[in-house]
């Protein structure tokens, strides 16, 4: 006979996801918090202290570009679910890529996102016959299951985006977000980018009438659409076609932006940053963050590269606009996200880093104007809203034991996320 082994947390500081709860001592049991309370627990099998630390929510990053191996570096860092916005993590890539695999954060797709041909992202990917460079780089980390399910898998990916339809038509359009469905896509994703701040005006854009019934084919089908969109003319689009959120914040700041974000506001609608890309875009690196004592040695030299690179796309933009789009997206009501648009090391995407470029988010987002607190919200509870998750992003009895410990406060210090002293997913105690 087995028996399940409870665990608790005990004299931690509690931010539950939505506000500080006090000192408490949390219990869980099979993934799942059985208790909060102010008693000392009995009768539990183990015991951590967390006294002078401070007991978050596992962190959520909403929007990623992953793989298995870059779920095992988000969670070295807290994050126990990333959100991938284009990518093969639907139901059915979960069902055969993460089969057995536990040491690694939890994942949700919108499976592929429809772009017109050539359209974005094609422009940040190395032309070439095949699997790109730097994915046959990250599958010599695989073993040769992996390798096998991996090729599997973008092999069928290939065959279905050249037989499929023209995107590009209402038809074909459809089609596409059925197939995406199909697959388990968790939620639906359209690009409106024609690639001015990607140093590649003139990119493809699909028709907004095409979009539209995009959009609205997804919600047929129970799925929240999201829009890539990188300045306020690509997010006015997006709100005229009824998205549900907006997967980064507008680079730029017109003088219609006040305009903009009152209709932004009034329809509800999310909207996930992505300060930390939009830095670097404009030319910032994160060396800074690469080379905090707290996360270097979680950092492979790619990924320190990485994060010591920028995109440098439009460097005519500026930090100050963006700071103050998001504090009067704030200030208007709208539910902000943290989320980081990470992807693969190389350096022409750099300034980010998968797990780590959530904290760095957050402490942008306090720069930017939100509190301490508010920030952490985006990163759990917020975020969980949503996405539907809702059995993670708040401490609570009956929710996933998705937690972080760290040492310090982050409620009114945000650097102190980055000062970890234990992570748990499903309850399991992660051990770097």
């Amino acid at each position: 006979m087995t028996t399940t082994k409870s665990k608790a947390i005990i004299n931690a500081k509690v931010f539950d996801g939505i506000n500080v709860i006090g000192t408490k001592n949390i219990v869980f049991t099979d993934g799942i918090i059985t208790s909060i309370s102010d008693e000392l627990p009995l009768d539990v099998d183990e015991i951590i202290n967390g006294t002078g630390c401070t007991l978050l929510p596992g962190l959520i990053d909403a929007h990623v570009h992953t793989s298995v191996e870059f779920l095992r570096d988000a969670l070295k860092f807290g994050i126990t679910t990333e959100l991938e916005m284009m990518g093969g993590f639907t139901q059915k890539g979960r069902d055969t890529q993460l089969k057995g695999i536990t040491d690694a954060a939890d994942v949700r797709s919108a499976g592929m996102g429809l772009t017109a041909p050539g359209g974005h992202p094609d422009e940040l990917i190395p032309k070439g016959d095949g699997i790109p460079e730097f994915v046959l780089k990250e599958m010599e980390k695989m073993s040769e299951e992996e390798k096998a399910i991996f090729i599997a898998a973008h092999q069928a990916q290939q065959e279905e985006e050249e037989l499929g339809p023209d995107v590009t038509s209402l038809e074909g359009a459809i089609d596409f977000v059925n197939r995406q469905v199909n697959n388990g896509a968790d939620y639906f994703k359209i690009m409106i980018e024609e690639g001015t701040v990607m140093n590649a005006p003139g990119l493809p854009v699909i028709e907004t009438r095409v979009l539209k019934a995009a959009v609205e084919q997804a919600h047929k089908l129970g799925k929240i659409a999201i829009a890539h969109v990188l300045t306020a003319e690509a997010a006015k689009t997006a709100v005229e076609i009824g998205v549900d959120g907006l997967a980064h914040l507008f680079i730029d700041r017109p003088d219609w932006t006040p305009d903009l974000i009152e209709s932004i506001a009034a329809k509800g609608i999310f909207v996930t940053p992505c300060l930390v890309l939009n830095s670097s875009i404009i030319g910032n690196s994160a060396c800074h963050v690469a080379h905090d004592e707290r996360v270097e040695s979680k950092l492979n030299e790619d990924w320190k590269m990485t994060m010591c690179s920028y995109f440098n796309t439009f460097p005519e933009g500026s930090m100050a606009d963006n700071f103050n789009n998001v504090k009067d997206l704030r200030d208007a009501g709208v539910d902000i996200l943290v989320g980081t648009d990470v992807s693969v090391p190389m350096p022409h995407l750099g300034g980010l880093a998968h797990g780590v470029s959530v904290h760095h988010e957050m402490q942008l987002l306090v720069e930017a104007g939100l509190s301490p607190i508010e920030a952490l919200r985006s990163a759990t509870s917020v975020t969980a809203k949503r996405f539907n998750l809702s059995d993670r992003g708040i401490i609570a009895e009956g929710r996933r034991a998705d937690l972080l410990l760290v040492s310090g406060d982050p409620t009114s210090t945000i650097s102190d996320s980055l000062s970890i002293v234990g992570i748990w997913k499903e309850g399991e105690a992660y051990h770097r």
